[in-house]
C-alpha cells in the first residue's frame, strides 16, 4: 500500500508547470503534530487541479525531536523543506518563512497554518477556490455564520472577542471579522508588497498586523467558516508577553491606517498631560483638597480635548450641529467610555481572572477606541 508522500510524489511531474502554493508551517516542539499535519495537507494534493503543493517548516530549534521527524520525510519527498532558526515568536518565524518561500520558491499563494492540527486540511481545496475567483487574501473565520470555537472556554472566547474588536476597528478592517486567525491563504504578489520589515511584532500579533498590511495594500478578502478545535498534542505557545505585545501593537495599527486616529490620540495624551499637571497644581500649590482636585483637572482635560479635536483633528469635517452641542455629546461620550473601562476591568479581573494590571490595559484600550469611534461617527459625523 502506498503511502500518502508516495502518492504525491506522482503529482510532482504533472504539475511542473502549474501555479504552486507553499504551505508555511512554524514550528516549535510539535514532534507529536508535525507529521499528521504534513501528511494530511499532502492528501488534500489529489483534491485540488491547477496546484502544486509545497510545505516548508519553519522550526525554531525544538528539543522535542520535530526536526528529526521532518528530515526523515523530506527523504521521502522534494516538495518538503524545513530551514531552522532560533525562538523568538511565531511573527518572526513566519517573517522568515517568507522571505524563504518567495526567494527560493516563488510561488503563487501562500498558506499560513498551525502544524498543531487545529486546522483543517480538508478546507485547503475551498481557500484556493477563493483564490481562483479573484480574492487575493481568504481567511479561515472562526466569526462568519459556519465558523466556531466549540472548545474555548468562556475567558478565550471573550478575550478573542475583544482582540478582534481591537484590530477591527483600529486598523481599518472591519470587514473582516476574524483578524487573528491563523488560517489563510494570500496571493503571493500582496506578500511581496508588503513591508514585511515595518511589521516589527514578534509574537502572535503579527497575524493582526498582517492582515492590516495586506488590505493596506489592496488585498480582496474573502472569509470562509472553519471550526477551530483543541490542538492534537503538546502545549498552546500563547504566552502573556505575547497578549502584552498585542495590545501594545493596538495603537502602531491605529496610526498605521487612520490619520485622524493618531491626532486624536496624539490629543488624548495631552488631555493625559493636563489631567495630571492641573492635579498637581491645584493641590500642591492652591491647597485644594484632594477629593475635590481630580473633579476640575479632569474637566480641564476634557475642555482641552475638545477644543483640539474639535479644531485640528476634525477640523475639515462639516457638521450639522453647534459647538456647545458638540461640547456635551462629548461629554457623554467621556463619561460612557469611563464605564466602559470599569466593566472591562472589573470583568476581566474577577471573573476571567486576568492580571489586574493587564486587565486594565485591556478597559483602557477598548475605552478609547469606543471614544474615538463614537466621537468620529456621532459628534463629529461627517454632515
Amino acid at each position: 500500500m502506498e503511502s500518502v508522500l508516495d502518492l504525491t510524489d506522482k503529482y510532482e511531474c504533472e504539475n511542473a508547470t502549474q501555479a504552486e502554493a507553499c504551505f508555511i508551517l512554524p514550528t516549535y516542539n510539535e514532534q507529536a503534530n508535525i507529521q499528521g499535519t504534513i501528511e494530511a495537507i499532502f492528501e488534500q494534493q489529489t483534491r485540488v487541479s491547477g496546484y502544486k503543493f509545497r510545505i516548508l517548516v519553519v522550526d525554531d530549534n525544538s528539543s522535542d525531536g520535530t526536526q528529526e521527524t521532518v528530515n526523515k520525510l523530506i527523504e521521502h519527498h522534494d516538495f518538503l523543506h524545513m530551514i531552522t532558526g532560533n525562538k523568538v515568536g511565531l511573527g518572526d518565524a513566519y517573517k522568515r518563512g517568507f522571505h524563504n518561500a518567495l526567494t527560493m520558491f516563488k510561488p503563487d499563494v501562500i498558506f499560513q497554518m498551525d502544524s498543531d492540527g487545529q486546522h483543517d486540511p480538508t478546507l485547503i481545496p475551498d481557500f484556493i477556490q477563493q483564490i481562483q475567483q479573484g480574492f487575493s487574501l481568504v481567511v479561515g473565520s472562526r466569526f462568519v455564520k459556519g465558523g466556531s470555537t466549540p472548545e474555548f472556554s468562556l475567558r478565550r472566547k471573550m478575550i478573542s472577542k475583544l482582540g478582534n474588536f481591537l484590530v477591527r476597528y483600529v486598523g481599518g478592517v472591519r470587514h473582516i471579522k476574524d483578524c487573528t486567525s491563523g488560517y489563510r491563504c494570500v496571493a503571493a504578489s500582496y506578500v511581496e508588497k508588503c513591508n514585511l520589515d515595518f511589521l516589527s511584532t514578534r509574537g502572535y500579533s503579527f497575524q493582526s498586523s498582517l492582515i492590516c498590511e495586506l488590505v493596506a495594500q489592496g488585498a480582496k478578502s474573502k472569509e470562509i467558516p472553519i471550526v477551530f478545535t483543541q490542538r492534537n498534542a503538546g502545549e498552546s505557545k500563547l504566552s502573556l508577553k505575547d497578549q502584552i505585545e498585542f495590545l501594545l501593537n493596538i495603537p502602531k495599527l491605529g496610526f498605521h491606517s487612520n490619520k485622524d486616529f493618531i491626532k486624536y490620540s496624539i490629543v488624548g495624551f495631552s488631555g493625559v498631560l493636563i489631567n495630571l499637571g492641573g492635579y498637581v497644581f491645584l493641590t500642591r500649590y492652591l491647597g485644594m483638597a484632594q477629593e475635590v482636585a481630580p473633579l476640575l483637572s479632569i474637566e480641564a482635560a476634557l475642555l482641552s480635548n475638545f477644543w483640539f479635536n474639535n479644531f485640528w483633528t476634525f477640523k475639515r469635517r462639516s457638521t450639522r450641529t453647534g459647538v456647545l452641542s458638540r461640547l456635551l455629546q462629548f461629554h457623554l461620550v467621556a463619561g460612557m467610555s469611563g464605564i466602559i473601562n470599569y466593566a472591562i476591568f472589573f470583568l476581566a479581573y474577577k471573573y476571567l481572572m486576568i492580571n489586574d494590571i493587564f486587565a486594565n490595559l485591556l478597559g483602557i484600550g477598548a475605552a478609547a477606541i469606543v471614544n474615538y469611534l463614537i466621537n468620529s461617527n456621532w459628534t463629529w459625523k461627517r454632515q
